[in-house]
């Protein structure tokens, strides 16, 4: 679900009067005057100006919740792979913000809490997903850990280089480029499949060297969209 137009006029206020003014000395009151709404208003969309800082992540996790739910256990690793791709993408849609919030962040220790419990909430979700697709396997929470955890440090490496450099470069070459380690690194860890069914095929694929990390993902997930 999208940001409500006043949810996204209170939030550009926000940026902008702490910008201006300084995080500590800008008010809910001034954030609903510059986005000319009341001070009821604000509170209708957010809880605090902290909040306020972060307005699409609610409606962001709905989308990456709903990626890994329409998978299967035949594509759990493209589906995480997908999810972190829309995680990134929400924040290259809307650079200009985004590079705003970043520099407020790095000056604000409560806008870095807030944003390290945003962040926590992306690597539960990964997890309890994980924790679903490996079942009762032999250390599952562990490996579910494990995997949220790299899923996670690989996209905030990516972002945070993206941001450092102002926007200047297209982040998803660099963010496949990370995540082929990830999978690299837990792809043996998969749930085993029954023996003896279609699901055990093991398929080989060649690439040239040449081929980039983009094009290896998507014939990746071209192959698996077709399967029946």
């Amino acid at each position: 679900m999208p940001i409500p137009p006043i949810g996204r006029r209170l939030a550009e206020a926000a940026i902008a009067l702490f910008n201006e003014r300084g995080y500590d000395e800008t008010t809910v009151d001034d954030i609903a005057a510059r986005a000319g709404v009341s001070r009821s208003t604000f509170f209708r969309y957010y809880r605090s100006k902290e909040e306020v800082i972060f307005p699409d992540h609610d409606a962001l996790l709905a989308k990456v919740q709903a990626r890994l739910k329409a998978s299967t256990a035949d594509t759990a690793i493209v589906a995480i792979c997908d999810a972190v791709r829309i995680v990134l993408a929400q924040y290259v849609e809307d650079a200009e913000v985004s590079l705003r919030r970043y520099r407020l962040v790095g000056q604000v220790p409560a806008l870095r809490d807030r944003e390290i419990a945003v962040v926590a909430r992306y690597q539960r979700l990964f997890r309890e997903y994980v924790g679903d697709w490996l079942g009762d396997s032999t250390d599952a929470v562990l490996r579910a850990e494990l995997m949220a955890s790299s899923v996670v440090a690989a996209h905030n490496q990516v972002l945070r280089g993206w941001l450092r450099a102002g926007g200047a470069y297209d982040p998803f070459g660099p963010l496949d480029h990370a995540l082929q380690y990830v999978i690299a690194t837990f792809r043996h860890l998969e749930k085993p499949q029954e023996p003896g069914g279609d699901d055990d095929q093991i398929v080989v694929a060649a690439f040239p060297r040449s081929a980039s990390p983009e094009v290896v993902m998507e014939t990746v997930r071209a192959y698996l969209r077709a399967r029946p």
